[in-house]
């Protein structure tokens, strides 16, 4: 497969650091995003180190104007971006009641509305390549519901109807766009709920699924870089569930 420049959002840990190590692995050079500075330095220069072309960027993805610079640089720095991964997501838990308008508005703004703008940037170098791959990490509570998360699965339904909407407008133009909607990853911000009480712990939601494990970042990575990939072009607006088993 040729090399290619990559995107990934939210990439400094769990399901976002998981995929720019695949698709580093997989010869490309990665765009590691997070409003985590620090953390998607240090996962950079770990790619580097390791012989991959890496470049780290802190960057909120609700804030628009820092995304259209950001990506401005890492075209500059490495060319057209034909691979795009956005995994920046963040989650909240509460009652319908106290879903206050700033909480829902925040919640969009990150994981709606910033999702949205990553692919419209995206969009003018693949039309012009002719070749683009666009992976969307939604999730499965858009699937099922979730209680205490009415703003969440908002957010991540709107994912799964934009994935689609992006697949059926550029189809014809060799770009691909799919996502996957995780179930149960243990990721810090998965532990981190469960430590808080918001949700059972990783141990006991892992016993849940029918091959009786969580998953981990690596097992929706391995995914993407397929869904990435050249042989990956006749897969396009679909609903690709990583999830041992949970939804089928």
């Amino acid at each position: 497969m040729s090399a290619r420049v990559a995107v990934v959002t939210g990439a400094a840990s769990g399901i976002g650091l998981g995929v720019a190590l695949r698709l580093a692995e997989a010869g490309h050079a990665v765009a590691l995003l997070d409003r985590d500075g620090p953390g998607a330095e240090a996962a950079a220069a770990d790619l580097t180190a390791r012989g991959s072309r890496a470049v780290a960027y802190e960057v909120d993805v609700a804030d628009r104007g820092a995304l259209e610079r950001t990506f401005a640089e890492v075209r500059t720095r490495f060319g057209p971006i034909t691979i795009l991964v956005t995994s920046a997501g963040i989650e909240s838990f509460d009652a319908v009641a106290d879903i206050t308008p700033e909480k829902w508005d925040h919640i969009l703004a990150v994981n709606l509305t910033g999702t949205f703008v990553c692919m419209q940037l995206a969009v003018p170098d693949m039309l012009a390549e002719g070749w683009g791959r666009m992976v969307t990490i939604s999730s499965s509570s858009a699937q099922s519901g979730a209680p205490h998360m009415a703003h969440y699965v908002a957010s991540k339904g709107g994912v799964i109807g934009l994935t689609k909407a992006f697949a059926r407008e550029f189809a014809s133009a060799g770009i691909t766009v799919n996502t996957i909607p995780p179930t149960i990853v243990d990721t810090p911000m998965a532990r981190h709920a469960g430590e808080k009480g918001d949700v059972p712990s990783i141990d006991v939601l892992g016993a849940m699924v029918p091959v009786g494990r969580a998953a981990v970042p690596d097992d929706i990575a391995a995914t993407t870089a397929f869904l990435c990939s050249d042989d990956a072009g006749y897969i396009t607006g679909q609903i690709i569930g990583v999830n041992g088993g949970m939804y089928i």
